[in-house]
Protein backbone atom coordinates (compact mmCIF):
# COMPACT_ATOMS: atom_id res chain seq x y z
CA UNK A 1 0.00 0.00 0.00
CA UNK A 2 1.45 3.22 -1.10
CA UNK A 3 1.49 6.19 2.03
CA UNK A 4 -1.45 7.42 2.49
CA UNK A 5 -1.52 11.55 2.29
CA UNK A 6 -3.87 12.93 4.55
CA UNK A 7 -5.76 16.08 3.77
CA UNK A 8 -6.77 18.58 6.95
CA UNK A 9 -10.21 20.15 5.81
CA UNK A 10 -12.11 22.61 8.26
CA UNK A 11 -15.87 22.39 7.48
CA UNK A 12 -18.24 25.15 8.09
CA UNK A 13 -21.94 24.21 7.29
CA UNK A 14 -22.83 27.65 8.55
CA UNK A 15 -27.21 28.06 8.36
CA UNK A 16 -29.97 27.27 6.61
CA UNK A 17 -29.29 24.61 3.42
CA UNK A 18 -25.50 25.17 3.76
CA UNK A 19 -25.90 22.17 6.68
CA UNK A 20 -27.85 19.56 3.88
CA UNK A 21 -25.25 21.09 0.78
CA UNK A 22 -22.00 20.02 3.04
CA UNK A 23 -23.18 16.83 4.17
CA UNK A 24 -23.94 15.63 0.69
CA UNK A 25 -20.04 17.03 -0.21
CA UNK A 26 -19.02 15.27 2.15
CA UNK A 27 -20.24 12.14 1.11
CA UNK A 28 -18.66 12.55 -1.85
CA UNK A 29 -15.27 12.99 -0.85
CA UNK A 30 -15.96 9.79 1.73
CA UNK A 31 -16.68 8.36 -1.56
CA UNK A 32 -12.91 8.98 -3.25
CA UNK A 33 -11.46 8.21 -0.21
CA UNK A 34 -12.83 4.91 -0.08
CA UNK A 35 -12.02 4.02 -3.81
CA UNK A 36 -8.23 5.79 -3.20
CA UNK A 37 -6.37 2.55 -2.22
CA UNK A 38 -5.17 4.05 0.59
CA UNK A 39 -3.22 6.58 -1.07
CA UNK A 40 -5.50 9.56 0.56
CA UNK A 41 -7.18 10.28 2.95
CA UNK A 42 -9.52 13.07 4.53
CA UNK A 43 -9.44 15.21 8.12
CA UNK A 44 -12.60 16.66 9.09
CA UNK A 45 -12.77 18.94 11.65
CA UNK A 46 -16.57 20.91 12.18
CA UNK A 47 -16.78 24.01 13.30
CA UNK A 48 -20.20 25.12 14.59
CA UNK A 49 -19.97 28.63 13.49
CA UNK A 50 -23.09 31.14 11.92
CA UNK A 51 -25.64 33.03 13.00
CA UNK A 52 -27.01 30.42 15.47
CA UNK A 53 -23.61 30.95 17.09
CA UNK A 54 -23.94 34.41 16.76
CA UNK A 55 -27.37 34.33 18.43
CA UNK A 56 -25.47 32.38 21.30
CA UNK A 57 -22.44 34.05 21.59
CA UNK A 58 -23.03 37.48 19.84
CA UNK A 59 -19.95 36.68 17.40
CA UNK A 60 -20.34 34.66 14.40
CA UNK A 61 -16.92 32.39 14.66
CA UNK A 62 -14.64 32.69 17.56
CA UNK A 63 -12.39 35.77 18.31
CA UNK A 64 -9.23 33.49 17.25
CA UNK A 65 -11.04 31.75 14.44
CA UNK A 66 -8.98 32.79 11.43
CA UNK A 67 -5.61 32.16 13.49
CA UNK A 68 -7.59 28.22 14.18
CA UNK A 69 -8.08 27.74 10.10
CA UNK A 70 -4.31 28.30 9.46
CA UNK A 71 -3.86 24.74 10.29
CA UNK A 72 -5.99 23.16 7.76
CA UNK A 73 -5.64 22.56 3.96
CA UNK A 74 -8.19 23.87 3.08
CA UNK A 75 -12.07 25.41 4.13
CA UNK A 76 -15.45 23.78 3.10
CA UNK A 77 -18.11 26.27 3.97
CA UNK A 78 -21.85 25.94 3.50
CA UNK A 79 -23.58 29.03 3.54
CA UNK A 80 -23.87 31.93 5.72
CA UNK A 81 -27.61 34.14 6.50
CA UNK A 82 -30.20 33.35 8.32
CA UNK A 83 -33.65 35.37 10.11
CA UNK A 84 -32.70 37.37 12.97
CA UNK A 85 -29.27 38.22 12.16
CA UNK A 86 -28.63 41.29 9.81
CA UNK A 87 -26.64 39.97 6.34
CA UNK A 88 -24.02 42.84 7.00
CA UNK A 89 -22.98 41.21 10.53
CA UNK A 90 -23.22 37.61 9.30
CA UNK A 91 -21.36 38.04 6.07
CA UNK A 92 -18.24 40.43 7.36
CA UNK A 93 -18.35 38.21 10.86
CA UNK A 94 -17.69 34.80 8.90
CA UNK A 95 -16.93 34.94 5.31
CA UNK A 96 -15.44 37.81 4.54
CA UNK A 97 -13.78 37.80 7.86
CA UNK A 98 -11.97 34.35 6.57
CA UNK A 99 -11.98 35.67 3.04
CA UNK A 100 -9.55 38.80 4.59
CA UNK A 101 -8.43 37.55 6.95
CA UNK A 102 -6.42 34.41 5.07
CA UNK A 103 -5.56 36.98 2.16
CA UNK A 104 -7.89 34.27 -0.52
CA UNK A 105 -7.02 37.11 -3.29
CA UNK A 106 -8.70 34.78 -6.08
CA UNK A 107 -12.64 33.99 -5.96
CA UNK A 108 -12.88 31.32 -9.20
CA UNK A 109 -16.32 31.14 -10.38
CA UNK A 110 -16.61 28.94 -13.48
CA UNK A 111 -19.98 29.17 -15.91
CA UNK A 112 -21.36 25.93 -17.08
CA UNK A 113 -24.53 24.72 -19.22
CA UNK A 114 -24.65 21.36 -17.84
CA UNK A 115 -27.32 18.83 -20.34
CA UNK A 116 -29.97 18.13 -19.20
CA UNK A 117 -30.67 21.87 -17.41
CA UNK A 118 -33.82 23.19 -18.57
CA UNK A 119 -32.26 26.32 -20.87
CA UNK A 120 -32.43 30.20 -19.60
CA UNK A 121 -30.78 31.27 -22.19
CA UNK A 122 -31.89 31.48 -25.84
CA UNK A 123 -28.64 30.63 -27.89
CA UNK A 124 -27.88 28.10 -30.53
CA UNK A 125 -24.78 26.56 -29.17
CA UNK A 126 -25.55 26.76 -25.57
CA UNK A 127 -24.12 23.46 -24.85
CA UNK A 128 -20.35 24.88 -26.30
CA UNK A 129 -20.69 27.87 -23.60
CA UNK A 130 -18.17 27.66 -20.77
CA UNK A 131 -16.15 30.52 -18.81
CA UNK A 132 -14.83 31.42 -15.88
CA UNK A 133 -15.32 34.61 -13.50
CA UNK A 134 -12.00 35.60 -11.82
CA UNK A 135 -13.53 37.78 -8.80
CA UNK A 136 -10.73 40.20 -7.05
CA UNK A 137 -11.38 38.88 -3.51
CA UNK A 138 -9.64 41.09 -0.94
CA UNK A 139 -10.34 45.00 -1.48
CA UNK A 140 -12.24 47.20 -4.20
CA UNK A 141 -15.62 48.00 -3.45
CA UNK A 142 -15.80 45.10 -0.28
CA UNK A 143 -12.86 46.74 1.10
CA UNK A 144 -14.52 47.40 4.69
CA UNK A 145 -13.26 51.36 4.53
CA UNK A 146 -16.31 53.82 5.98
CA UNK A 147 -18.76 54.36 8.45
CA UNK A 148 -21.60 56.34 10.27
CA UNK A 149 -21.71 59.25 11.95
CA UNK A 150 -24.45 62.13 12.77
CA UNK A 151 -27.07 60.28 14.01
CA UNK A 152 -27.42 62.95 16.85
CA UNK A 153 -28.60 65.35 14.49
CA UNK A 154 -31.53 63.48 14.17
CA UNK A 155 -34.18 61.57 11.89
CA UNK A 156 -33.24 61.71 8.45
CA UNK A 157 -29.76 63.61 9.01
CA UNK A 158 -27.44 60.31 9.54
CA UNK A 159 -24.26 60.18 6.99
CA UNK A 160 -22.96 56.75 5.36
CA UNK A 161 -19.33 56.86 3.86
CA UNK A 162 -18.83 53.15 1.58
CA UNK A 163 -15.28 54.04 0.09
CA UNK A 164 -13.84 51.55 -2.55
CA UNK A 165 -10.12 50.67 -2.15
CA UNK A 166 -8.00 49.57 -5.32
CA UNK A 167 -4.74 48.77 -5.15
CA UNK A 168 -2.05 48.21 -7.62
CA UNK A 169 -0.81 44.93 -5.87
CA UNK A 170 -4.63 44.18 -5.75
CA UNK A 171 -5.38 44.93 -9.38
CA UNK A 172 -2.07 43.54 -10.60
CA UNK A 173 -2.09 40.07 -9.02
CA UNK A 174 -5.96 39.63 -9.78
CA UNK A 175 -5.78 40.43 -13.40
CA UNK A 176 -2.13 38.54 -13.57
CA UNK A 177 -3.99 35.38 -12.17
CA UNK A 178 -6.27 35.62 -15.14
CA UNK A 179 -4.09 35.75 -18.23
CA UNK A 180 -1.90 32.87 -16.19
CA UNK A 181 -5.42 30.83 -16.00
CA UNK A 182 -6.19 31.92 -19.77
CA UNK A 183 -2.86 30.27 -21.17
CA UNK A 184 -4.53 27.00 -19.99
CA UNK A 185 -7.75 26.67 -21.75
CA UNK A 186 -8.61 25.84 -25.03
CA UNK A 187 -9.39 30.16 -25.83
CA UNK A 188 -6.61 32.10 -25.15
CA UNK A 189 -8.77 35.35 -24.15
CA UNK A 190 -9.28 37.53 -21.27
CA UNK A 191 -12.00 40.13 -20.24
CA UNK A 192 -11.22 42.83 -17.98
CA UNK A 193 -14.47 44.74 -16.74
CA UNK A 194 -14.48 47.91 -14.63
CA UNK A 195 -16.54 51.38 -14.79
CA UNK A 196 -13.79 53.88 -15.44
CA UNK A 197 -15.68 56.35 -17.32
CA UNK A 198 -18.35 56.77 -14.22
CA UNK A 199 -14.76 55.87 -11.35
CA UNK A 200 -12.65 57.72 -12.22
CA UNK A 201 -9.44 56.62 -9.88
CA UNK A 202 -9.73 53.35 -8.98
CA UNK A 203 -11.09 51.82 -12.01
CA UNK A 204 -9.10 53.78 -14.38
CA UNK A 205 -5.82 52.35 -12.07
CA UNK A 206 -7.39 48.58 -12.71
CA UNK A 207 -7.78 49.84 -16.26
CA UNK A 208 -3.98 50.86 -16.72
CA UNK A 209 -2.65 47.81 -14.35
CA UNK A 210 -4.46 45.67 -17.04
CA UNK A 211 -3.05 47.49 -20.14
CA UNK A 212 0.59 47.24 -19.09
CA UNK A 213 -0.04 43.17 -17.79
CA UNK A 214 -1.75 42.29 -20.98
CA UNK A 215 1.81 43.51 -22.76
CA UNK A 216 4.01 40.33 -21.01
CA UNK A 217 0.93 38.04 -22.53
CA UNK A 218 0.96 38.51 -26.34
CA UNK A 219 -0.04 34.61 -26.71
CA UNK A 220 -3.34 35.78 -24.97
CA UNK A 221 -6.00 38.08 -26.50
CA UNK A 222 -6.98 40.95 -23.94
CA UNK A 223 -9.63 42.84 -24.27
CA UNK A 224 -11.91 45.57 -21.42
CA UNK A 225 -15.83 46.17 -21.29
CA UNK A 226 -17.43 48.80 -18.91
CA UNK A 227 -19.57 46.51 -16.77
CA UNK A 228 -22.83 47.75 -18.01
CA UNK A 229 -22.31 46.47 -21.77
CA UNK A 230 -20.73 43.51 -20.13
CA UNK A 231 -23.91 42.40 -18.47
CA UNK A 232 -25.91 42.81 -21.93
CA UNK A 233 -22.84 40.84 -23.61
CA UNK A 234 -23.26 37.67 -21.26
CA UNK A 235 -26.64 37.18 -22.56
CA UNK A 236 -26.37 38.39 -26.20
CA UNK A 237 -23.06 37.15 -26.50
CA UNK A 238 -21.65 34.89 -24.41
CA UNK A 239 -19.76 32.32 -26.72
CA UNK A 240 -17.14 35.42 -26.69
CA UNK A 241 -16.71 34.75 -23.03
CA UNK A 242 -13.68 33.13 -21.90
CA UNK A 243 -11.56 34.36 -18.70
CA UNK A 244 -13.68 37.15 -17.10
CA UNK A 245 -11.95 39.54 -14.63
CA UNK A 246 -13.48 42.25 -12.58
CA UNK A 247 -13.73 44.01 -9.36
CA UNK A 248 -15.21 42.67 -6.12
CA UNK A 249 -18.36 43.88 -6.60
CA UNK A 250 -18.82 43.53 -10.63
CA UNK A 251 -17.74 39.96 -10.60
CA UNK A 252 -19.63 39.00 -7.66
CA UNK A 253 -23.11 40.52 -9.91
CA UNK A 254 -21.77 38.73 -13.23
CA UNK A 255 -21.30 35.73 -11.27
CA UNK A 256 -24.78 35.19 -10.57
CA UNK A 257 -26.06 36.53 -13.59
CA UNK A 258 -23.74 33.53 -15.14
CA UNK A 259 -25.14 31.03 -12.67
CA UNK A 260 -28.82 31.85 -13.36
CA UNK A 261 -28.06 31.91 -17.31
CA UNK A 262 -26.51 28.54 -16.96
CA UNK A 263 -29.83 27.28 -14.56
CA UNK A 264 -29.69 28.08 -11.21
CA UNK A 265 -27.60 29.04 -8.39
CA UNK A 266 -27.90 25.75 -7.30
CA UNK A 267 -25.21 24.58 -9.20
CA UNK A 268 -22.75 27.28 -8.85
CA UNK A 269 -19.23 26.16 -7.52
CA UNK A 270 -16.65 28.58 -6.59
CA UNK A 271 -12.98 28.59 -4.68
CA UNK A 272 -11.26 31.41 -2.37
CA UNK A 273 -7.73 30.96 -3.18
CA UNK A 274 -4.47 32.45 -2.06
CA UNK A 275 -2.76 30.89 -4.71
CA UNK A 276 0.77 31.30 -3.00
CA UNK A 277 -0.94 28.36 -0.46
CA UNK A 278 0.42 30.49 2.87
CA UNK A 279 -2.64 30.30 3.94
CA UNK A 280 -5.81 27.64 3.30
CA UNK A 281 -7.89 28.24 0.34
CA UNK A 282 -12.09 27.97 1.06
CA UNK A 283 -14.59 26.33 -1.28
CA UNK A 284 -18.13 27.26 -1.13
CA UNK A 285 -21.10 27.02 -3.72
CA UNK A 286 -22.19 30.52 -4.92
CA UNK A 287 -25.91 30.33 -3.68
CA UNK A 288 -26.75 31.51 -0.16
CA UNK A 289 -28.30 29.57 2.81
CA UNK A 290 -31.83 29.67 1.44
CA UNK A 291 -34.04 30.02 4.56
CA UNK A 292 -37.68 29.28 3.08
CA UNK A 293 -36.17 25.66 1.96
CA UNK A 294 -33.93 24.80 5.05
CA UNK A 295 -34.73 21.53 6.96
CA UNK A 296 -36.73 20.49 3.79
CA UNK A 297 -34.47 18.30 1.61
CA UNK A 298 -35.07 20.29 -1.75
CA UNK A 299 -31.82 22.02 -1.57
CA UNK A 300 -29.57 21.18 -5.08
CA UNK A 301 -26.54 20.21 -3.79
CA UNK A 302 -24.58 19.91 -7.18
CA UNK A 303 -22.68 23.27 -6.30
CA UNK A 304 -21.61 22.58 -3.30
CA UNK A 305 -19.86 19.05 -4.79
CA UNK A 306 -18.91 20.73 -7.33
CA UNK A 307 -16.90 22.88 -5.13
CA UNK A 308 -15.77 20.15 -3.72
CA UNK A 309 -14.36 19.42 -7.11
CA UNK A 310 -12.38 22.42 -7.03
CA UNK A 311 -10.92 21.56 -4.23
CA UNK A 312 -9.71 18.11 -4.99
CA UNK A 313 -8.49 19.95 -7.99
CA UNK A 314 -6.60 22.30 -5.87
CA UNK A 315 -5.13 19.11 -3.81
CA UNK A 316 -3.33 17.95 -6.67
CA UNK A 317 -6.03 14.86 -7.15
CA UNK A 318 -6.88 15.80 -11.17
CA UNK A 319 -8.07 12.85 -12.12
CA UNK A 320 -10.88 12.56 -9.32
CA UNK A 321 -11.57 16.25 -10.19
CA UNK A 322 -12.44 15.46 -13.58
CA UNK A 323 -14.22 12.63 -12.72
CA UNK A 324 -16.52 13.89 -10.35
CA UNK A 325 -17.16 17.01 -13.07
CA UNK A 326 -18.44 14.30 -15.70
CA UNK A 327 -20.50 12.27 -12.88
CA UNK A 328 -22.17 15.61 -12.30
CA UNK A 329 -22.79 15.71 -16.42
CA UNK A 330 -24.15 12.64 -16.32
CA UNK A 331 -26.35 13.09 -13.80
CA UNK A 332 -27.75 15.95 -15.06
CA UNK A 333 -28.33 14.19 -18.52
CA UNK A 334 -30.21 11.80 -16.93
CA UNK A 335 -32.77 13.76 -15.80
CA UNK A 336 -31.88 13.82 -12.05
CA UNK A 337 -32.81 17.51 -11.42
CA UNK A 338 -34.04 19.24 -7.70
CA UNK A 339 -36.71 21.72 -8.08
CA UNK A 340 -34.67 24.73 -9.01
CA UNK A 341 -34.13 22.73 -11.75
CA UNK A 342 -37.84 22.05 -12.90
CA UNK A 343 -37.12 18.60 -11.41
CA UNK A 344 -38.51 16.71 -8.48
CA UNK A 345 -35.60 14.74 -7.16
CA UNK A 346 -34.31 15.91 -3.37
CA UNK A 347 -31.06 16.52 -1.79
CA UNK A 348 -29.87 13.09 -1.10
CA UNK A 349 -31.44 11.19 -4.20
CA UNK A 350 -29.13 13.85 -6.43
CA UNK A 351 -26.08 12.73 -4.56
CA UNK A 352 -26.78 9.44 -4.63
CA UNK A 353 -27.09 9.53 -8.57
CA UNK A 354 -24.05 10.95 -8.32
CA UNK A 355 -22.09 8.60 -6.44
CA UNK A 356 -24.06 5.80 -8.58
CA UNK A 357 -22.07 7.49 -11.79
CA UNK A 358 -19.04 7.34 -10.14
CA UNK A 359 -18.74 3.94 -9.05
CA UNK A 360 -19.55 3.12 -12.74
CA UNK A 361 -16.76 4.90 -13.96
CA UNK A 362 -14.45 3.32 -11.21
CA UNK A 363 -15.94 -0.32 -12.26
CA UNK A 364 -15.44 1.04 -16.06
CA UNK A 365 -11.69 1.94 -15.33
CA UNK A 366 -10.85 -1.32 -13.63
CA UNK A 367 -12.39 -3.29 -16.53
CA UNK A 368 -9.88 -1.55 -19.08
CA UNK A 369 -6.88 -1.90 -16.64
CA UNK A 370 -7.24 -5.82 -16.51
CA UNK A 371 -7.71 -5.72 -20.37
Amino acid sequence: MNETNTFKIAVIPGDGIGKEVIHEGLRILEFFEKTSNGTFSFDTTFFPWGCEYYLETGKMMDEDGVEKLKDFDAIYFGAVGFPGVPDHISLWGLRIAICQGLDQWANVRPVEFLPGVPRRLNHPDVDSLNWVLIRENSEGEYSGIGGRNFSGRGGGKEVAVQSSLFTELGCERIIRYAFDLARTRKRKRVTSVTKSNAQAYGMVLWDEVFKRVSQEYPDVEANQYLVDAMAARFVMHPEELEVVVASNLFADILSDLGSALSGSLGIAASANLNPERRTPSMFESVHGSAPDIAGKGIANPIGTIGSAALMLEHFGLKEEAKQLNQAIRETTNQGYLTRDLGGTHNTVEITDAILSNLAKARDRAVDLSRK
